[in-house]
This record gives structure tokens, sequence and C-alpha cells, in this order.
């Protein structure tokens, strides 16, 4: 099987930023939007959400709450990591979104002998379960540590969980790899 190569969307190391890496706000959503319909939501909610095989129950009438929530995030999850306070007035209409979200049924979990697994899994307690990981990240120390990645052609968020904060790549295999390339040629060390 090949590799997904969007894989490096899925590793921010957060949910909730995973799911900006869906397709983010709006302005961006022609480029990278991947949810279309409920097949879509079926399909990318259990990456998202780090749980393969998820079958998660989904309507067309799901998409909108999706992106709504999604947007919300995405401006949240940039301006904390541009350094802006969650408590910063601009960003009231946002949290109001998370916060609504989050305040609905999340998903349930249950012991399936030694693994987990959720009680009959809806797109809207998948949402809610999303909402939630957005508040513990924004609301919580680890805040300081949401990062965009530093290659300029790259621009995913990513959770810097390095011991000395230092994270700069999405994914050390693409970005990292590609500007010590660019550092290096820039240096003269390929003729």
């Amino acid at each position: 099987m090949a590799p997904d190569p969007d894989a490096r969307r899925w590793r921010s190391g957060r949910p909730c930023l995973d799911f900006v890496h869906s397709g983010g706000a709006p302005e961006h959503a022609a480029h990278w939007e991947l949810i279309h319909d409920a097949a879509d939501l079926r399909r990318w909610l259990p990456t998202i959400l780090h749980a393969p095989g998820l079958e998660i129950r989904a309507s067309d009438a799901d998409v909108e709450p999706f992106r709504e929530l999604r947007t919300a995030v995405t401006r949240l999850a940039y301006a904390v990591a541009a350094g802006a306070s969650p408590a910063d007035p601009v960003l009231a209409e946002h949290i109001a979104v998370v916060n609504r979200f989050a305040a609905t049924s999340p998903l349930v979990p249950a012991l399936d002998g030694a693994s987990t697994t959720f009680v009959a899994p809806t797109a809207a307690q998948a949402l809610a379960t999303l909402a939630r990981d957005a508040v513990d990240l924004f609301g919580g120390p680890l805040r300081e540590r949401v990062r965009v990645c530093a290659a300029p052609d790259c621009g995913l968020l990513l959770l810097d969980t390095s011991r000395p904060g230092n994270r700069r790549w999405c994914s050390m295999q693409r970005c990292g790899t590609l500007a010590k390339v660019r550092a290096h040629r820039s240096r003269g060390g390929a003729r």
C-alpha cells in the first residue's frame, strides 16, 4: 500500500488541530476541503479522532455543523499560535461556537475486551469530543506550545511536545528535510 501523501495532516499532536487540517477556514476550503458529504465525515472523522475503525453515524445535515466548528477552531488555533490570548475579545465569537459544541454529549467510550470502543458514535458526538479537546488545549498550559510549521510553503499547525519546546516542523520527513536542503543549498553546499 502506498504511503498517504496527506499523512502529515494528521500528526499535529492533538485531534482538534488535525480537525483544522481537514479544510481549515472557508477561504481555504476550495484548496484543502476534504469534507463534502456524510460519506466524507464517516471516512475522515475516525482519522481526525485517532480512532481507526470507528464507525460513525453521519448524515449530510452534519456537514454544516462540522464546518462551523472547524472554522471556529481554526481561527482560535492560528490566533493562539500567533501569541493571542484566548481571552482576546476578537475571538469571543469563535469561543462561543466551541463552547456550544463542547456542551453537548461527546463520544461515550466503552471497554471491548482489551480495547476501547465507542457506544453508537454519531457525528454530533464526534464534534463535541473535538470541541472539548479544543477547550482543553486552548484553555490550558499547552496553548503556549501550539505552533505553525516553519516551512514557508506549509502552514500546518502542530503541538510542540519536545522537551526544550523548539519543534519547528509539522513533519521532519517533509518540511524539516526540505528546509535543511534549502539551507544547505543557500550556503553553497550543492553546486
